[in-house]
């Protein structure tokens, strides 16, 4: 399990020093998000696919069901669209690719949105979301993630901006066209590319995403 390389169109790699343009080396793992902290409420929870599912149907996981499914580690650097990065991160959970084999998306879709608590969206390429590198993490550094940091499960799409890895992941929808997500609709990027630096929408060009 090795670091992705700048330049492969990947993402992370800073054990000689490299970040990404405009980023800034962050002391530990600052905690960064819009709005409260929600309440975990197990019998309340699951984890639910929906949209253009090539069967129709809509499949859901509680919690327990979702840790039973096989698992991947994944070491990789955390970008904020603000600047700064925090490096080394060992994410443990559940890799995109697994989900998409349990719930295979229509051959229609071509964007997934992630839906978090409290309505947040970021939306994303089906390629970005089916990365070998994008997970469904449940645990950090070895220890199940914090409340801050997205207990019980949040997506980590190492490639791109934080913005695009909702804490308190919720649903995973299939979509036959781009829209977007929360951040996306207030000036954020369409699909934040760290390596390439792309984290306003002024810097999008035409075919990046749907008109503000």
């Amino acid at each position: 399990m090795g670091r992705d390389e700048p330049g492969a169109g990947c993402g992370p790699y800073t054990t000689d020093g490299l970040l990404p343009p405009g980023q800034r080396l962050a002391r530990g793992w600052p905690v960064s998000h819009y709005g409260p902290v929600p309440r975990f409420r197990p019998d309340r929870w699951d984890l639910k696919v929906f949209g253009a599912t090539e069967t129709g149907d809509n499949p859901t996981w509680t919690l327990d069901a979702f840790t039973a499914l096989p698992t991947i580690e994944v070491v990789a650097d955390l970008h904020c669209a603000t600047g700064p990065t925090s490096t080394g991160h060992e994410w443990f959970g559940v890799a995109a690719t697994t989900l998409l084999e349990l719930a295979p998306p229509s051959p229609q879709v071509t964007h997934v949105m992630a839906w978090a608590e409290y309505g947040y969206s970021a939306n994303m390429r089906l390629s970005d979301f089916a990365s070998s590198r994008t997970l469904l993490a449940t645990h950090h550094n070895g220890e199940s993630l914090t409340a801050e940091h997205g207990f019980p499960l949040r997506l980590v799409v190492p490639h791109l901006y934080g913005y695009k890895g909702p804490k308190w992941l919720r649903g995973i929808e299939y979509m036959t066209a781009d829209r977007r997500g929360f951040w996306e609709e207030r000036g954020y990027h369409n699909i934040g590319e760290a390596w390439r630096g792309r984290r306003h929408s002024y810097q999008e060009e035409d075919g990046d995403g749907p008109p503000l």
